[in-house]
């Protein structure tokens, strides 16, 4: 399968090169601690470990002061090694960030300003969640220039959609994904979902769907190609 690389702007929109240039910056977003681990935690292994000292700047949208920021330090931390991690939890309430679209746009805004990555992981703009699905709406506005790759998180909703993105996983990097999520997360455990045949299995039939033994699969709103250079 094709790679694809950090790009430049032309024109206002973001060209991409398949499998050219550096990534050195990177922006991932979550409305839940845990939210990042699950949809891009592999990804993140596998770029962190490509690059060492590639700069990852992450906005959290909840969870900020309770034991959950404690948990996402710790993971992202083990999720991003040897990474230049700068991590931003705020505190709006789960599951009413409609409630405080200004508060969420203005955390997004500060995050814009300070950065200009190669890359955005986000929530895909399709996700069921309300806190997800505007989270990647705020997204897609403020990076518009950019490459943002929605992952996507299982869930009860049955929102799982076709993706048009992979990134492939070595076996190692999908049990080392794994096991971080079990070991770094102990609120979650409770959760009938929250185990390791639901994470390794997405992983598994996306990884069939993009020939490979593993993927963690992304969608794309929005990519422009330059294949002639």
């Amino acid at each position: 399968m094709g790679r694809v690389g950090a790009g430049r702007r032309r024109r206002g929109v973001r060209v991409i090169r398949l499998g050219a240039e550096r990534l050195d910056r990177i922006v991932a977003v979550g409305a839940h601690c845990d939210d990042i681990a699950i949809g891009a935690g592999g990804t993140l292994l596998t770029l962190c470990l490509a690059r060492p000292g590639i700069r990852v700047d992450v906005l959290v949208l909840s969870g900020g002061g309770s034991e959950r920021e404690q948990e996402e330090q710790a993971a992202l931390a083990a999720f991003c090694p040897g990474a230049d991690l700068r991590l931003t939890v705020h505190k709006l309430p789960d599951g009413r960030l409609p409630a405080h679209w200004d508060e969420a746009k203005a955390a997004v805004e500060e995050l814009r300003a300070g950065t200009e990555p190669d890359l955005v992981l986000a929530p895909r703009t399709d996700d069921a969640h309300q806190d997800h699905r505007g989270l990647a709406k705020l997204m897609t506005t403020a990076f518009r220039d950019h490459l943002v790759l929605g992952y996507e998180i299982v869930k009860w909703d049955g929102d799982l959609g076709r993706p048009t993105v992979y990134q492939q996983l070595s076996p190692e990097i999908a049990e080392q994904k794994v096991r971080l999520l079990q070991e770094h997360y102990p609120s979650q455990q409770h959760r009938p979902w929250y185990d390791r045949e639901a994470f390794l299995g997405l992983a598994r039939i996306r990884g069939i769907e993009s020939n490979a033994r593993y993927a963690e699969a992304f969608a794309v709103t929005k990519l422009a190609l330059n294949l002639g250079e």
